[in-house]
């Protein structure tokens, strides 16, 4: 398929955009201005210019507006969140079309420091008004491009465990993932923690502030890097766009490890997976285990063909949000249905039972349901089971139920 194959990272601070196999990438604050006399809309930098030249209004934290699902009002006009959000994704993609002269989007990733499902559906809305068939689409946790952008380096940067500093306005977060090798699958765990020592990156522009920031940093990485073996150690985020700053972390992080600084690791992640579904075959097979993957398979008992066997419905490391299915069964007399809850991590199978509260009585085999499964986050899963009747023989009654079932 011609088109580009985009990554882009958004966030409440500043969103970075590339296309995979480019070097080319921009770094672009997450606000988004219209001119006041015409409805000329202006993004990053030239928003804040056109706002202190008080030819604008602007709006900022947009990810935040669209998932309250807030308002803003510009020149009489009142915005949604969700039309502004669409609005500055629409521009940020006018980067890569307007500097490679490519117009059609192969597969678009967008990143997410926090997968929540109403902001899921919003970027999704968000992507049919942009005119992108939603199978191109796909939404993926920073842990999650953090994963796939260490699969996409070299083999021995990855050996052991990795590590990944991500520095922003006001954030320290820490990430860590290991890929755990078994006889009958491959397993890659990622996890990422908020540090409570963030800091303003403002403390960076006095010396005294740079060597407090740095002891603060030095501090997080002996609690974090010790006692592990690690491979390779990664910085991100617009705190290690320069590292003279931190003379001692760097001394720390490099003692017996690589050490890596990429400021696009998210949006480089998002394009290697976005280029993965382009494939015949995966280059990564592996189970994922990291935010926004399914932490449990989901099966149950039916009969095929004359034999029992074991229906997955959905499986370890499955895309939450993705993850939905519509079975139709034939019940054999049964008055609910059986799920098997099998947790990747404790191995220890349970089983969940749906009752079938006012479905008719039928005899053996005469009762045919249709299923729904859907996830509402990575431990959530909601059941919907309708009746379908049978034929003309037993016509179908508005007999449905509906079931949140935890994982």
């Amino acid at each position: 398929m011609d088109g580009l194959v985009i990554g882009l990272d958004l966030n409440d601070d500043y969103s970075q955009i590339c296309c995979y196999g480019m070097e080319k990438a921009w770094t672009i604050p997450a606000v988004i201005c219209r001119r006041k006399e015409k409805e000329v809309w202006l993004t990053g930098e030239e928003a804040y210019a056109a706002t202190l030249l008080g030819e604008g209004v602007i709006v900022d934290k947009l990810l935040n507006l669209a998932s309250r699902e807030g308002t803003s009002t510009i020149g009489g006009i009142c915005y949604s969140g969700a039309e502004l959000l669409r609005i500055f994704i629409r521009m940020m993609l006018d980067y890569p079309k307007k500097e490679f002269g490519v117009s059609e989007i192969a597969q678009l990733v967008i990143t997410l420091d926090k997968v929540e499902g109403k902001l899921l559906d919003t970027l999704m809305y968000c992507a049919d008004y942009l005119q992108i068939p939603r199978d191109r689409v796909h939404v993926v946790s920073h842990t999650e491009s953090f994963i796939y952008y260490v699969l996409g380096q070299r083999k021995e940067l990855w050996t052991n465990q990795v590590a990944l500093f991500e520095l922003g306005a006001d954030r320290l977060c820490y990430y860590e993932m290991k890929v755990q090798r078994g006889l009958r699958r491959n397993i890659v765990q990622a996890e990422a923690q908020n540090q409570e020592e963030a800091f303003s990156l403002d403390i960076l522009d006095s010396p005294s502030g740079a060597r407090l920031a740095d002891k603060i940093l030095c501090s997080c990485g002996e609690k974090l890097l010790s006692r592990k073996l690690f491979s390779t150690v990664f910085l991100t985020g617009k705190g290690f766009e320069r590292q003279d700053w931190a003379g001692d972390f760097m001394k720390l992080a490099c003692r017996r490890r690589k050490v890596f600084a990429e400021e696009c690791l998210f949006a480089r992640g998002a394009a290697g997976k976005g280029w993965d579904y382009l494939q015949e075959h995966t280059a990564y097979p592996y189970i994922f285990v990291c935010e926004g993957r399914l932490k449990s398979e989901v099966s149950l008992k039916v009969m095929s063909r004359g034999r029992e066997r074991q229906l997955i419905a959905a499986s370890w490391g499955d895309s939450w949000y993705e993850s939905k299915s519509v079975l139709d069964l034939i019940l054999d007399g049964q008055k609910e249905i059986e799920f098997f809850i099998n947790p990747l991590e404790s191995r220890k199978k349970r089983s969940v039972r749906i009752p079938l509260t006012g479905f008719p009585d039928r005899p053996p085999r005469t009762t045919r349901v249709q299923m729904s499964l859907a996830f509402t986050s990575e431990t959530t899963m909601m059941a919907v089971i309708r009746d379908k009747g049978f034929g003309e023989l037993y016509p179908a009654v508005d007999a449905v139920v509906r079931q949140e079932v935890n994982l």
